[in-house]
C-alpha cells in the first residue's frame, strides 16, 4: 500500500480544507448561535420559514440540496445578480465551498442552541430584565454561559459534518483541481479513478483530523463548563 505522504498534489486540497474548516467554525460559533437564539424566541414573523430553511439540510439528500442551490445561485438565478453586483459569483468557487460547508453544519449548531435556550427557566430571563439588562445583555451575560455545553456539542457535530461534506460541495464547488478540490473530494476522485490505496490513506487522514478537532473542541468546552 503506497502512502500519499510527500505527494505535492495534496498540498492544495489540504490547505483549502483547513482554511474552509477554520472559517466554517467561526461562522457556526457566531451565526449558528445567533440563529439558535432567534429561533428560541417565539411569535415573530418569518420564524417558521427560517426554522424550515435551517433544518432542511438535515433531511434533504446532500446531492439534491446541492443541485437546488446550483440552480438558485447559478447565472440564471440569484447568481446572475450576485455576479453583476459583486463582480464574482459563488458557483465553482471557494466561496461556494464555504457556503456548502456552513449550510450542512448549521442545523447541528442552531438546533441544539435553540433547544438549550428553550429549556432554561423563564424566571432566569425575567430576573435579568428586572435588573435592567437589555435582550443582548441578557443573552451574553445570562443565557450564553448557561448553554455552553450545548454550544460545544453543537460545534462538535457541525464541524465533523462539514469536514466530511461531499454532495453539496461537489455541486457548488465543481471539484476543479487546483481551485476547489477539498480533501473529501480528493477521496471521491481517488475512488472514481480506482486508486483505492490513495482513497484509504486520505480517509484515514481526514478521520484523524476530524477526531483531533473533536478532542480540541471538547476540551475547550469542558474548560468553560
Amino acid at each position: 500500500m503506497t502512502s500519499p505522504i510527500g505527494d505535492l498534489s495534496l498540498a492544495f486540497p489540504l490547505m483549502l480544507s483547513l482554511r474552509i474548516a477554520a472559517m466554517t467554525l467561526v461562522i457556526h460559533a457566531s451565526l449558528g448561535v445567533a440563529l439558535g437564539w432567534a429561533l428560541s424566541r417565539r411569535g415573530w414573523p418569518g420564524r417558521t420559514a427560517l426554522d424550515v430553511a435551517i433544518t432542511l439540510p438535515m433531511v434533504f439528500p446532500p446531492i439534491v440540496l446541492g443541485f437546488l442551490l446550483l440552480l438558485a445561485l447559478g447565472r440564471r438565478g440569484l447568481g446572475g445578480w450576485i455576479e453583476i453586483t459583486f463582480g464574482a459569483g459563488l458557483i465553482f468557487t471557494q466561496g461556494g465551498i464555504l457556503l456548502a460547508s456552513v449550510l450542512v453544519g448549521l442545523p447541528l449548531i442552531a438546533k441544539p442552541v435553540q433547544s438549550a435556550i428553550a429549556a432554561l427557566p423563564p424566571s432566569l430571563i425575567e430576573a435579568g430584565r428586572t435588573l435592567g439588562h437589555g435582550e443582548v445583555s441578557i443573552f451574553l451575560r445570562i443565557i450564553l454561559p448557561c448553554i455552553g455545553g450545548a454550544v460545544g456539542a453543537g460545534l462538535l457535530m457541525a464541524t465533523a459534518r462539514s469536514l466530511g461534506e461531499v454532495g453539496v460541495t461537489l455541486m457548488l464547488g465543481g471539484n476543479i483541481i487546483g481551485r476547489t478540490n477539498t480533501v473529501s473530494l480528493e477521496i471521491y476522485n481517488a475512488v472514481t479513478a480506482g486508486e483505492f490505496d490513495r482513497a484509504l490513506w486520505l480517509s484515514a487522514g481526514l478521520g484523524a483530523f476530524s477526531t483531533l478537532v473533536l478532542v480540541v473542541l471538547r476540551r475547550h468546552d469542558r474548560s468553560n463548563g
